[in-house]
């Protein structure tokens, strides 16, 4: 019997339909894989099979007593619980257990009642068996696997960054061990040697697991099985992310031979019918005419929607770009060393650094959005700046992407808005939606369509492709490159900023944390 079993599952939104009684099978042991453009309906999938959205159609079966992880990043957390707290919530069965356990100790001292001394052995063998004198160890491994240690145990979750606070909540799923995970781009916040840990441990769990990711390295690695969502389907391939790709790019060959060999066929009947409707071989024609009416047509392999980018460029006149000095960055104590660089016109610097080092706030004192412990930052006066932060925050997620570039440009015409979202790959039924109901990939792309909309010269770019599908990614890159301007790129992503960037500042050899 299949941990997870999805029969004829119809869901749709508006206009747009996600998938069209689609059906596939969780089976013990699988690492699924699952893939897809953005907006596909992947996230919107795993909450249907967790119960948190309700499918049109359809019925979603989990095997009887299945203990299911999800990766909430929204999940609600107590305002001031720290870091050590939220991770011990893991194990709240087992805390429960272990202070009935010492109540029992401390009644049997009192009365000297041989029964309480019964029932404290069996609470004991549970403890035993679930190795609950191993936990402290089991939070450490997790911890420095994924790069927590540094925060400090008593570090309120409250103060955390979203890409630590992602990590901790990460962290207390691993802890708790359950039959499934299903974990919804869980590379997004960690950097490769997190990210090589997070390999390790999922390929030794001896669990069934679901993972959505746009890291093809990282699905290599980890799956067996992989799920593409893709115009109102769900097709289940075997093996690894390649060999998926490699199945569904043989289908996809048989199928256009299989439509153009069809096509033919229809061609050469409707030809015979239009030129033989009237005259003497009328009944021929009509049988013909019967025979197409009942034939069930092939659809041409349809193909992704393709984002584009251009970030309209500013001349300056300036040989001197940015030029920092000593720049001091922190809240109430320095992050970082001070921090001295200088970028001419055209070159391209790229931020590396584990998450949580302060590249985001080295880039927000830089920009002025933070005041500087010390130190400057000075850009040339005919400087002209874009920068997309990282956080998917709006002042209205209510609105649409059509009212939100609206409201930043007011005489655009709505025609021109909507060519404009749809260059960076946003359909039509997404334009009008709200913008809290798009997923993530789509909220940055609505992001990035309106920084195309302003001239600049220098883009500041903090972790643009945390969201986004391969197809896409290839495009801002192509984008990024073909900009004769200055940029500041943030990425832990190797694939994507290897070998084009003319300066790296390694932030982590900054960092005063561990100093």
């Amino acid at each position: 019997m299949a941990l997870l079993d999805v029969t004829d599952l119809t869901m749709s939104y508006a206009d747009k339909r996600l998938y069209d009684q689609a059906s596939f099978q969780l089976e013990k042991g699988e690492h699924m894989g699952v893939v897809g453009q953005n907006g596909a309906g992947k996230s919107t999938l795993i909450k249907i099979l967790i119960g948190k959205v309700l499918p049109v159609a359809g019925s979603v079966k989990w095997q009887p007593h299945t203990k299911i992880g999800y990766l909430d990043q929204y999940v609600d957390i107590p305002g001031e619980i720290t870091l050590i707290d939220f991770l011990h919530t893991a194990f709240a069965d087992l805390y429960a257990v272990n202070d009935q356990l010492n109540q029992l100790y401390a009644d049997y001292a009192a009365s000297g009642d041989d029964k309480l001394m019964d029932r404290a052995a069996h609470l004991q063998e549970i403890l035993d068996g679930n190795d609950f004198y191993g936990i402290e160890p089991a939070i450490e491994r997790v911890m420095t696997g994924l790069g927590l240690t540094a925060l400090g145990k008593d570090h309120p979750v409250a103060k955390m960054s979203g890409g630590q606070r992602s990590k901790v909540i990460l962290a207390k799923l691993l802890l708790e061990k359950p039959d499934v995970i299903l974990l919804d781009e869980p590379t997004n916040y960690l950097d490769t040697a997190h990210i090589e840990w997070l390999t390790e441990y999922l390929n030794q769990y001896p669990g069934a697991a679901m993972i959505i990711s746009h890291d093809y390295d990282f699905l290599e690695q980890v799956t067996n099985t992989v799920i593409d969502v893709a115009f109102g389907k769900i097709t289940k391939y075997r093996g690894s992310f390649r060999q998926a790709m490699r199945q569904k790019e043989e289908r996809k060959k048989a199928q256009e031979r299989e439509y153009e060999k069809q096509r033919v066929v229809i061609e050469k009947a409707e030809r015979f019918i239009r030129k033989n409707k009237a005259g003497s071989k009328s009944t021929l024609a009509k049988s013909r005419e019967k025979m197409l009416n009942r034939m069930e047509r092939i659809d041409p392999p349809a193909d992704n929607l393709v984002a584009h980018f251009h970030f309209p460029y500013e001349s300056t006149g300036s040989a001197n770009a940015l030029k920092v000095e000593r720049l001091s960055v922190g809240y109430r104590k320095p992050l970082l060393s001070p921090v001295t660089f200088s970028l001419t016109a055209g070159e391209k610097l790229l931020l590396k650094g584990f998450n949580g080092v302060g590249k985001s706030t080295l880039i927000k004192s830089i920009l002025g959005k933070l005041t500087p412990l010390g130190g400057s930052a000075s850009f040339s006066p005919s400087a002209k700046i874009a920068y997309f932060d990282q956080d998917l925050l709006w002042d209205d997620p209510s609105r649409t992407p059509l009212q939100e570039i609206q409201d930043h440009f007011p005489t655009m015409l709505p025609k021109t808005i909507r060519q404009k979202l749809a260059a960076a790959g946003i359909n039509a039924a997404n334009t009008v939606k709200p913008l809290h109901l798009l997923s993530g990939g789509e909220q940055t792309k609505v992001k990035l369509a309106l920084l195309e909309l302003t001239p600049a010269n220098f883009l500041v770019f903090d972790e643009p492709t945390n969201h986004l599908d391969d197809e896409t990614k290839g495009a801002l890159k192509a984008a990024l490159q073909a900009f004769p301007g200055n940029l500041i790129l943030v990425s832990h992503e190797e694939s994507f900023t290897a070998g084009w960037l003319d300066k790296v500042l390694d932030v982590e050899r900054l960092s005063l944390k561990n100093k």
